[in-house]
Parts: C-alpha cells; structure tokens; sequence
C-alpha cells in the first residue's frame, strides 16, 4: 500500500511531464498496463521506452490530475487531463481514468478507462 507521501510524489512528476522517470521510479520492474480491454503490455523497460517515444514526439505537453484522487489500501484510481500538441500542430486531449494496484510503494498493474476517439488529433 502506497502511502499518501508516495502518491502526492508519483502525481507532482506525471504533471512535471516526467512521465518516464514516474514510471522508472514507481512501477515494479514486471508491472502490467493496459488500455481500456486491450490485453496487458508488461515490463516497466518497455513501458519507460514507450513514454519516451510518445514524448520525443509531443512539441508540448500538459499533464493535469483532476483532484481529488483516490487512496484505498492497494488500490488508487486517479483522472488524468493529457494535452499533447504535436509537431504538425495538431492537438490530442485525452481524459482518463487511471486504475493502479500498488505493492507497497510501487505500481505493479494499472488500467486507463478512456474514450479510444480521443486519441485522433485535431488539427488547430
């Protein structure tokens, strides 16, 4: 079970855009994500890369956690506000709901429950 120091410090980093480094930092080395019902990407080496790469992409980026966020035992849920402007100038904002199941201090799965249509940039 995170404690409520650990939980404040994972969410000041995501909304810093250190979304790599949170995942270094706070998810287990076998942690499992999973978007909406598709089947569970697992590794936190390959979860690290894939942030990476959807930043290395973004021109800018705002990460906003809509509060409060709720602690119980090993479970937290948590809604996110992603703003992405990309290179071309097209925007993405994507609202979701995170799901984790902690083990102690770190995140060992979590769930984004999200709206798939919001992932197709707008043009602005």
């Amino acid at each position: 079970m995170p404690t409520l120091e650990t939980l404040e410090r994972f969410i000041a980093q995501v909304e810093a855009n250190a979304h790599a480094e949170a995942v270094e930092a706070f998810y287990t080395t076998d942690a499992s994500l999973r978007e909406n019902q598709e089947a569970p990407r697992i590794g936190r080496d390959f979860h690290v890369a894939k942030e990476r790469a959807v930043m290395s992409r973004a021109r800018c980026v705002t990460s906003t956690c809509v509060r409060p966020a709720f602690l119980n035992g090993d479970h937290v849920a948590i809604r996110w506000i992603f703003r992405f402007e990309w290179a071309d100038g097209s925007v993405t904002r994507l609202e979701e709901i995170a799901h984790q199941r902690w083990e102690g201090e770190r995140i060992a799965e979590e769930q984004f429950f999200y709206d798939p249509q919001q992932r197709i940039p707008v043009a602005q």
